[in-house]
């Protein structure tokens, strides 16, 4: 299934994508998209079974907002310098462990809402990632089965970074990721059922119309089932957490002189392969 929330900011409802394309209205059916339906497997079958018998009111997508595709999101996990050739792109060595940082669940935006370029920003850059939606409890999973089935589905993070704030201002990373808006989210949370190999999905983003990332998750350093079951190990993994698993090569970090740093009034694209696409225009903060 494909699930998403549309409306304005603070008001969305809960809303299927169906396999025709038409978008349908959820919330005769579950109020929300959150961890707790994630978990219940009673409400989910109770979407399919009235997506399958035709019950669900369609709904006009024109000029309609989308919000992030999951509410009351408990943590935003990332993992930093996960794919080889963005390793390879920034000559940074290959990470005998997962990098692991966090954002706050406040830097999720919708998947099309304007993006913020902080007040002294003169390196914003863009990073389009996979992101793992948790569906049910996980600390301490022994095996990539046991991580894979704690996965509820996939959508597409924006990991959008702040270099200098990230790496020239010290201390950790944090400064340069929790910028307001930084996390757009979306389109659709794509249940696990229907992805049937994360890693073989390719993943791409525009700035201004032009490619700038062209990759794809075989590159990943450490799959999807190995972050998931490694975080575990150092916490726990919560229904409704999201994990962001890296970016591919070129980013603006990885251009030669001079990088090409976002600005206001640029437009940035991305997609994932069967997970969707988004659009954000940058403005000032």
């Amino acid at each position: 299934m494909k699930l998403l929330r549309v409306g304005p900011v603070g008001a969305e409802r809960p809303a299927l994508l169906d396999e025709s394309g038409t978008l349908r209205d959820l919330s005769g059916v579950v109020p929300d998209i959150d961890g707790a339906l994630l978990e219940d497997e009673t409400a989910l079958d109770r979407i399919r079974a009235a997506a399958a018998a035709g019950d669900l009111p369609a709904l006009d997508a024109a000029g309609l907002r989308r919000g992030a595709p999951l509410a009351r999101i408990g943590k935003v996990v990332c993992i930093g310098l996960n794919y080889h050739d963005h390793a390879r792109e920034t000559g940074a060595p290959i990470p005998a462990e997962p990098i692991v940082f966090m954002k706050a669940a406040d830097t999720v935006v919708g998947p099309d809402d304007t993006v913020l370029v902080p007040r002294g920003s003169v390196k914003t850059d863009w990073e389009v990632e996979l992101a793992i939606v948790i569906g049910r409890t996980a600390r301490y999973l022994e095996t990539d089965e046991q991580a894979l089935a704690a996965v509820a589905g996939y959508t597409i993070a924006h990991d959008v970074s702040e270099r200098e704030f990230q790496i020239e201002r010290g201390g950790q990373w944090d400064k340069g990721k929790n910028c307001e808006t930084f996390n757009p989210l979306g389109p659709w949370l794509v249940t696990a059922d229907e992805v049937a190999d994360p890693q073989a999905l390719g993943l791409r983003l525009w700035v201004n119309g032009e490619l700038k990332q062209d990759g794809t998750t075989a590159e990943q350093i450490f799959p999807v089932a190995e972050v998931v079951r490694y975080l575990s190990q150092f916490m726990t993994l919560y229904p409704g957490d999201i994990i962001n698993t890296g970016t591919p090569a070129g980013v603006a970090m990885g251009h030669a002189e001079p990088k090409p740093y976002l600005r206001a009034g640029d437009v940035v694209e991305l997609e994932i392969d069967g997970l969707g696409r988004q659009r954000q225009e940058l403005k000032d903060a």
